[in-house]
């Protein structure tokens, strides 16, 4: 598929270079180079689809005719779907589909090259220390590098949690508002409200597939859409502000 001939990754850090440099590549062509993108995945086209290559580019083409291919294939038809969908949701269907590559690419390279347990792990693990693209088309969780200010601010005291808090994370991954079963010591009352709880939001009631997520401050509850956070990104916050919490603290 690419023109130009890439040296093959033999080793972990060489696998890992072309990881990035393809996944650099499928960014660009996901953000700054979005229009061209969405240019070139014309519905009336053949089957399409989106490439990132090792030196940080892209192209959209059609697959190899090479059976079975070379290197695993990304997700086929990708243009078929662009008119069907709101232009984000169809981004970042690309970009889902574009992680599940790169890593196929990555583990083809590791298999064939005989990497044991203890370099598909290490390989695995400077994988998984970048933001997927799905993560940084979205903006749903931010770099890595970001992460040791999270932690170091979740170190502060919890003194003035709830008694429900007992399990923060637990509470944070929540698909819908905590049963009778995870508070024993809460109000009956509470919990028959939060079962009937309406997003903060948009007002509408919860459905037990989606994620909610409950302000630590004034106890409402809000889908995670709503707001902006997904369980991942809840995993990280020990103390969660709702958006109107957090304005009411800021012009404090």
């Amino acid at each position: 598929m690419e023109g130009i001939p890439h040296p093959i990754p033999r080793t972990v850090e060489e696998v890992f270079n072309d990881f990035k440099g393809r996944r650099s590549g499928l960014i660009k062509a996901l953000t700054t180079d979005v229009d061209k993108f969405y240019q070139q995945c014309d519905p009336e086209k053949e089957n399409l689809c989106l490439y990132g290559l090792p030196n940080e580019t892209w192209e959209v083409n059609l697959p190899v005719e090479e059976v079975p291919p070379e290197l695993p294939e990304p997700a086929l038809g990708i243009n078929f779907a662009r008119d069907g969908m709101q232009e984000k949701d169809w981004i970042s269907l690309v970009a889902v589909h574009s992680d599940s590559w790169l890593l196929s690419v990555a583990f083809y390279f590791g298999a064939r090259f005989g990497f044991g347990k203890n370099e598909r792990k290490r390989l695995f693990l400077m994988i998984n220390d970048l933001p997927s693209i799905f993560e940084v088309v979205t903006g749903n969780v931010k770099p890595s590098k970001d992460q040791s200010a999270i932690h170091n601010s979740s170190s502060k005291s919890k003194s003035s949690a709830k008694s429900r808090q007992s399990e923060p994370e637990s509470k944070m991954v929540k698909m819908s508002p905590p049963s009778k079963d995870e508070d024993e010591s809460g109000e009956e009352d509470e919990e028959d409200d939060e079962q009937g709880a309406t997003c903060g939001a948009c007002g509408d009631s919860y459905g037990t597939d989606e994620f909610w997520i409950c302000c630590d401050i004034c106890e409402r509850w809000f889908h995670g859409k709503c707001v902006k956070i997904t369980p991942a990104k809840a995993e990280h916050i020990k103390q969660y502000k709702c958006p109107s919490c957090s304005s009411k603290r800021a012009r404090v």
